[in-house]
């Protein structure tokens, strides 16, 4: 290692300057930032600090909230916000989705069927997605859908516009889709997959703060999944965040929760059919 890492890696961030970043994080992205996340977000910055060469966290914070530090506050939120996931993570979703939704829009006869993916991190749950579609219509007729994947992370959305994961990640996928939906690096040194061509056509992905007060998003999606990021927000932005969302899902149209998430005494315009699956009263 050497001395300017060092030197990078021993700056402290202090009581005062970690209330200050963590109130602003909070307050325009509702990520909770409790004080015992400090050596965290300590550990994350000191790599802004030194990529950007400044060697105190004082100086940062003033670059952060002036003009010109406007893009760093993307780069901040990139190291900030978590970002776990894998595919076919909690299985029973898309089991609901190939067993219930799906045949639901074949007897409907849409032209077009649409799902959201919000808080989509690096891509899985939407790849997931398009493979329990491409799934159901090899066993039944074609429908024309199209995946939306967003996040607050550019660096969580370009790896999922590039679709390239560790071959450890396709650890969850059926081996018959393995074989279907991946790709295999020619180099079997790297041990990465990639999404083939063809799914990744039907996927796209942007950039959305769900603190925003209105989303640029498409309207009358027919499936929103917010799953797993609703437990970073206070419980009143939780259903201020639902609410947005349910603005651009259709009437009936299904929402769909992470196994630890509720709507417990929530005033939202939906209705719970299943465990953590719900749909839309108007």
């Amino acid at each position: 290692m050497t001395e300017t890492n060092t030197s990078f890696n021993n700056i402290e961030l202090k009581a005062k300057e970690f209330e200050r970043l963590s109130h602003y994080i909070f307050s325009n992205y509702g990520i909770k930032m409790p004080p015992a996340k400090k050596v965290m977000l300590q550990s994350r910055l000191q790599k802004r600090l030194r990529h950007l060469n400044i060697n105190n966290f004082p100086a940062y914070i003033d670059f952060v909230f002036s003009k010109q530090g406007e893009k760093e506050i993307v780069h901040m939120m990139d190291v900030v916000s978590t970002n776990k996931t894998d595919f076919f993570r909690e299985p029973t979703h898309f089991e609901f989705m190939h067993e219930t939704i799906l045949p639901e829009i074949t007897q409907k006869g849409l032209n077009e069927f649409k799902i959201w993916s919000a808080g989509s991190s690096s891509g899985e749950e939407a790849y997931t997605i398009a493979m329990v579609i491409e799934e159901y219509i090899t066993q039944n007729r074609h429908i024309n859908y199209n995946i939306t994947g967003s996040d607050i992370s550019t660096d969580m959305l370009q790896k999922a516009i590039n679709g390239i994961y560790k071959l450890e990640k396709s650890m969850t996928i059926p081996e018959s889709m393995k074989k279907k939906y991946l790709l295999k690096s020619k180099d079997p040194q790297k041990k990465l997959i990639r999404i083939k061509p063809n799914l990744r056509s039907k996927v796209s992905f942007f950039r959305l703060n769900l603190m925003d007060t209105s989303y640029k998003a498409p309207n009358n999606f027919d499936v929103i999944f917010c799953r797993n990021t609703l437990i970073y927000f206070e419980r009143d932005t939780q259903e201020a965040v639902i609410n947005r969302l349910c603005n651009h899902l259709k009437p009936n149209g299904y929402f769909i929760l992470g196994h630890s998430e509720s709507i417990t005494n929530m005033d939202v315009p939906l209705t719970n059919i299943k465990p953590t699956i719900f749909r839309k009263t108007s």
